[in-house]
C-alpha cells in the first residue's frame, strides 16, 4: 500500500483530497499546521523517519494575498522555507514531493497562455514566496511534482463560490472586477489529478500547470456561481473595472494545459466544474 502524507490538511484542497481518502491502494496521513508545522524542520524529520513515507502532498501555504503584503517575513517563512524544509526532508528520506503552487508566479503581462517554461516574475509577496519555494524544491529534491494552479474553489473553507453564494442567498448587491483574466479551478479537479500521478506512476517528475480549461473574469466567474445556484439573482451581479487591493496582481494568468493533457485526461470546462460544485453545494 502507498503512503501518503498530506501537509495542510485544514485547507480547502487537503480537506478535498481527505473526501477522497477512503482508498484501498493508499494509505494516508493527515496534518494540520497544529499537527506538524512545516517551519519546524526537526519534527518533520521525526515524522517522516517514523512513518516511511512514499509521497508528500504539500497543500500549506500562507495564501492571504493582501496579509502576505504587510507580513512579508512570515510568508516567506511558510512559502519558501517551510518548502526547502519539505524538499530537504524528502530528499533524506526518499519521499516523492507534489507541491501546490501558483498562477501569481507570472506577472500577467502575456497575452497567450502561459506555459510551464515561460520566465517568472511575480508581482506581489505572494507571488514571490512562492517561486522562491519552487527554486528551493528544485534544487534540494529530483523527484519532485510542483503544480501551479489558479483560483481555486471548493466546499471547504473560505473561497470566492462559497463567499458569492451566501452573500447572494443575503440577497447582497455585488460588484465584481473584471480586470483579472484567469481560471477557475475545482478543488475536486486538482485532487483527482494528484491521486492520478500517485496511482498512475506514468507522470514524469517537473512542472506542471493544472486548471480548468477556458477562461473568464472573476465578474464572469461569479456569474455562472449565481447561474447554478440561484438564476434569479443574477442582476445582483454588477461588473466593476477597478478593484482596489494592496497587493498587485497578474491581469492575465491563463494557463496552456497541453503539458498536463499528455500525461492525464482532457481537463473540464471550467463553467462544467463550476456547475457540478455548485450542485454538489446545493445537495
Amino acid at each position: 500500500m502507498t503512503k501518503v502524507i498530506v501537509l495542510g490538511s485544514n485547507g480547502q484542497l487537503g480537506k478535498t483530497i481527505k473526501d477522497f481518502s477512503d482508498d484501498d491502494t493508499i494509505q494516508f496521513y493527515f496534518f494540520s499546521r497544529s499537527d506538524l508545522d512545516i517551519i519546524d524542520k526537526n519534527n518533520l524529520v521525526k515524522v517522516f523517519k517514523e512513518k516511511s513515507f512514499d509521497y508528500c502532498i504539500n497543500c500549506a501555504a500562507f495564501t492571504n494575498v493582501e496579509g502576505a503584503e504587510t507580513n512579508v517575513k512570515d510568508t516567506f517563512l511558510i512559502n519558501a522555507e517551510g518548502a526547502k524544509n519539505i524538499a530537504e526532508t524528502c530528499n533524506s528520506n526518499n519521499v516523492k514531493l507534489i507541491h501546490v503552487s501558483t498562477d501569481y508566479v507570472f506577472n500577467g503581462e502575456k497575452k497567450s497562455p502561459y506555459n510551464v517554461n515561460d520566465s517568472t516574475q511575480p508581482i506581489n509577496q505572494y507571488g514571490k514566496s512562492k517561486l522562491q519555494g519552487e527554486l528551493y524544491i528544485q534544487e534540494f529534491l529530483k523527484e519532485h511534482f510542483i503544480i501551479r494552479t489558479s483560483w481555486l474553489y471548493s466546499l471547504h473553507g473560505k473561497n470566492f463560490l462559497k463567499t458569492i453564494i451566501g452573500k447572494i442567498e443575503g440577497d447582497a448587491i455585488l460588484n465584481i472586477t473584471t480586470e483579472e483574466e484567469g481560471t477557475p479551478t475545482s478543488c475536486i479537479d486538482l485532487a483527482e489529478f494528484i491521486l492520478h500521478i500517485i496511482k498512475t506512476n506514468i507522470v514524469p517528475y517537473g512542472i506542471y500547470n493544472f486548471s480548468a480549461n477556458g477562461s473568464t473574469t472573476w465578474f464572469g466567474f461569479a456569474q455562472e456561481i449565481v447561474r447554478n445556484f440561484n438564476p434569479q439573482k443574477l442582476e445582483n451581479i454588477l461588473p466593476s473595472e477597478k478593484f482596489k487591493t494592496l497587493a498587485k496582481r497578474p491581469k492575465y494568468s491563463v494557463f496552456d494545459l497541453s503539458k498536463t493533457e499528455k500525461y492525464y485526461k482532457p481537463l473540464n470546462r471550467w463553467e462544467k466544474s463550476v456547475g457540478i460544485m455548485v450542485e454538489d453545494y446545493k445537495n
